[in-house]
Order: C-alpha cells, then structure tokens, then sequence
C-alpha cells in the first residue's frame, strides 16, 4: 500500500474543502430519507421556519466535515483516523440531504459557511494533536450537542413536513451511532469548562446560520 505523506494529505484535504463549501458538489451514497415522501403544503411562515433549521443542519454538516477531517489529519493511530474517516463519509449524506432540502425549499446555505468549516477544522486539529482518547472525546460531545439540536427540531416542525422529519430522523440515528462509536473506541470525557465553550459557540453558529 502506498504511503502518504503529509503533503499529499494535506492535498487531498484541500480537495474535501472545496467539495464541502461548493454548492451541489457532494454526491450522497444512501438516498433521502425524503426522495419518496409527498411535499408538504407549507405556508410562507412555515417553510421560513424549516429553511432556517435547514440552513442550521447543513452548517453542522459543513463543520462535521471539517472536524472529522481535521482530526484524522493529526490522529495518531491508524483505526482512530480510519473511524474518523468512515465518519466523514456518513456525514457527505447528510450534507447532500440537506442541500436538496434548502434546494426544495428555495433556500440558500449560510453565507459563513467558510467561517465555520475553518474554525471547526482547526478545533479538530488541535483535538487531534491533543492525542485520540481527546479527539474521540470531542467527537463524542459533539454528537452529543447535535443529537439535541436535531430532536428540538424534530420537536419544532409543522406535522405533516414528513420530508423535513425523515431526513432529520435518519440524521439523528446516524449521529447518534457516531458517539457510540467514539465511546466504544475510548473516548475523555472532556472538562466541563470545555462542553460549556462547545455548546457556547453552538449557540453563537446556530442563531446568526438561521438567518444568514
């Protein structure tokens, strides 16, 4: 097998990058949850509503992209960055899930996409660095914190968006089956002042994506 050097990783990543942030770039290998569901009847307030939470999931899956690249980059066992990767080919269904419901939904993705990706690659990075049971750590706090984005979803939506709601389900299933596979694999529980920052910059990313 041939051995990759950084550089030539560090090029490939470049190339996940700008699949990520370029628009209808990433093909899905499972097909929506939502591809044989009837579309709602909506009214203008409603489908407002659904496109910002739809604009608010597929930033998650941008930053889930960079994140997980982030740390297999800097990962120091080969199955901690194989798991890594594995995980960021799940979350390509998600990102193209949700960018044929914006699509549906006559709405654009965030315009800071870019901002996030960057910030959320360098976080993994560093996660990685700090050495596997941390970067599986962050994996599973995340997880966590977007599993309880998605059911407030869930929670949220007009009943009868049945699209909307099998894709956020799927969604929610495979995530949380990502933070199982980070507490299987060994993953720190992270300090608290840690999951308070987390969940601060959620709270920062999830109110301006909404609207931007």
């Amino acid at each position: 097998m041939r051995r990759y050097s950084l550089f030539d990783r560090l090029v490939g990543e470049a190339d996940k990058v700008l699949r990520t942030l370029a628009p209808d770039s990433v093909q899905a290998t499972r097909p929506s949850p939502a591809a044989d569901l009837p579309e709602a009847g909506l009214n203008e307030a409603e489908r407002r509503q659904i496109a910002g939470f739809m604009r608010i999931n597929h930033t998650g899956e941008v930053c889930a992209q960079a994140l997980y690249q982030g740390q297999a980059l800097t990962a120091r066992l080969p199955v901690v960055r194989e798991e890594m990767a594995r995980a960021a080919r799940e979350e390509v269904d998600h990102l193209a899930w949700c960018n044929e419901r914006l699509a549906a939904l006559g709405a654009p993705p965030s315009l800071l996409n870019p901002l996030w990706y960057a910030m959320s690659f360098g976080i993994g990075a560093v996660a990685g660095m700090a050495g596997d049971r941390w970067s599986l750590g962050f994996v599973a706090e995340t997880e966590l914190q977007v599993c309880e984005h998605l059911q407030s979803h869930l929670a949220s939506l007009p009943l009868n968006d049945r699209r909307t709601r099998a894709v956020l389900a799927q969604m929610h299933e495979d995530e949380s089956e990502h933070r199982n596979m980070a507490l299987r694999a060994g993953a720190a529980e992270l300090p608290p002042p840690v999951q308070q920052a987390m969940r601060l910059m959620a709270r920062v990313m999830t109110r301006t994506t909404y609207y931007i």
